[in-house]
């Protein structure tokens, strides 16, 4: 052995050993070194602090606006010198908030528990099940998602009004129209979001259980629905928000007695356009009421939106 091949393969050891070696024995990869971390420590706390700041300005402003007075706010005044509640308590007769949040949480709560309910059904058929137009249906929903709803808003209206004349059932201006026009948005989204979380899930179980004898009803309500509660939670929080969120069919589908509180806002904003002194402070009072369930949603659920919106990126 010549003397290059005893250096190349003393090193060729050595480089190994240190690659092999444990942490925590004193030895360190050559690689250990922090090449990762894109900013350096200190430019990273300034971007965090610029980005916290960007986000926290604008949400103190509103809630510091909604515990001033409305000429205090349409001066200019960031920080209340006097803080009252008396625009949590003025809101409440202004405007017909409380109509609206009630309608808004029938409606985007029917919304949420039927899109998960059905896209949970729809996603197991999709996923377990062979038969022709599978891979159609697949693509179809996923290319739904790439339709805006504005293009959808004159059709929707027109098969409605149709709908009335010939059956005499009137379809807008309720709740129940409103649910359907929801719903035909946020099962497709639901129904994808289902698909992916159950490609997840091993097969083995389902097939343990078939040779136990369960039927593909009891496989889909006694095994996957248990195990797929982060899928279903975040299929009906964003089928929820789509219809607590929306204004342009709510306006147009609605009467003044069914408004959702999405509509009741912009309505409220509007009047008070040519005011002399605009109820500032009633409407950011109004709006952290509307902001309060969307929060705790977020909240209660916090969990689940974690494991349900990871589900599929690892395969």
């Amino acid at each position: 052995m010549t003397a290059y091949d005893t250096t190349r393969t003393r090193a060729t050891a050595t480089l190994t050993e240190s690659i092999t070696a444990p942490h925590g024995r004193g030895r360190k990869r050559p690689y250990d070194t922090d090449v990762t971390r894109l900013l350096p420590r200190w430019l990273l706390i300034v971007v965090i602090a610029v980005i916290v700041a960007f986000i926290a300005v604008p949400v103190l402003y509103v809630v510091f606006g909604s515990v001033n007075s409305d000429v205090a706010v349409a001066r200019g005044e960031y920080f209340p010198s006097e803080f009252t509640l008396a625009n949590y308590v003025d809101i409440w007769s202004t405007v017909g908030l409380g109509q609206g949040l009630v309608n808004s949480i029938l409606t985007a709560g029917a919304v949420a528990v039927a899109s998960a309910a059905l896209a949970v059904s729809t996603a197991y058929v999709l996923v377990r099940f062979r038969f022709l137009g599978r891979l159609t249906i697949l693509r179809g929903l996923l290319a739904l998602q790439s339709i805006p709803g504005t293009l959808l808003l004159l059709p929707v209206f027109v098969v409605f009004s149709n709908i009335a004349s010939a059956t005499g059932v009137q379809i807008i201006g309720t709740r129940w129209g409103l649910f359907v026009t929801y719903l035909t948005f946020a099962l497709p989204f639901s129904t994808w979001v289902m698909v992916t979380y159950l490609r997840g899930l091993p097969k083995e179980l389902e097939e343990a259980a078939r040779i136990d004898g369960a039927s593909s009803t009891t496989i889909l309500t006694k095994i996957l629905l248990p195990l797929s509660w982060p899928g279903i939670v975040v299929s009906a929080i964003f089928a929820f928000l789509l219809g607590w969120n929306d204004v342009l069919f709510s306006t147009i589908m609605t009467t003044p007695n069914t408004r959702t509180v999405a509509v009741v806002l912009q309505v409220l904003g509007t009047a008070q356009e040519g005011g002399a002194v605009p109820i500032y402070g009633q409407m950011m009072a109004a709006s952290i009421v509307c902001a309060v369930p969307v929060v705790a949603l977020y909240l209660v659920f916090q969990r689940y939106l974690v494991g349900g919106l990871t589900a599929g990126s690892v395969k």
